[in-house]
């Protein structure tokens, strides 16, 4: 099993920053990428970045790219989100997600084997 928890959500102004973390645990986590979802209102889910554990390759979704950066620590088992340039249309509910690699890369739900965590609220507002 694996497990997965964010935090670092919260409220901020267009244009701001957040720093989202995804703390990782569990047995088969060497096979997983680790993966951030989001969720507004009204929507659907949208991947929109991912990291592989097995090379540290990374994809980003084209309404983020070049605003949010994935990385990981992998000494401490955590995975970030740095958010910048924030905007309205980014305030969602994101989730970390540990899925397997093909479905990290194409950013699409892993109805398989995937492990989700709980979810934190970005809210951007003017």
């Amino acid at each position: 099993q694996v497990e997965v928890a964010e935090s670092g959500g919260g409220s901020v102004q267009p244009g701001r920053s957040l720093r989202l973390t995804c703390e990782v645990s569990g047995a088969l986590l060497p096979a997983l990428g680790i993966a951030w979802f989001r969720q507004a209102p009204g929507k659907e889910r949208e991947g929109v970045s991912c990291v592989y554990n097995s090379d540290d390759s990374t994809y980003y979704s084209d309404s983020v790219k070049g605003r949010f950066t994935i990385s990981r620590d992998k000494a401490k088992n955590t995975v970030y989100l740095q958010m910048n340039s924030l905007k309205p249309e980014d305030t969602a509910v994101y989730y970390c997600v540990a899925l397997r690699e093909v479905f990290c890369a194409a950013l699409a739900v892993d109805d398989f084997l995937s492990f989700w965590g709980q979810g934190t609220q970005v809210t951007v507002f003017s």
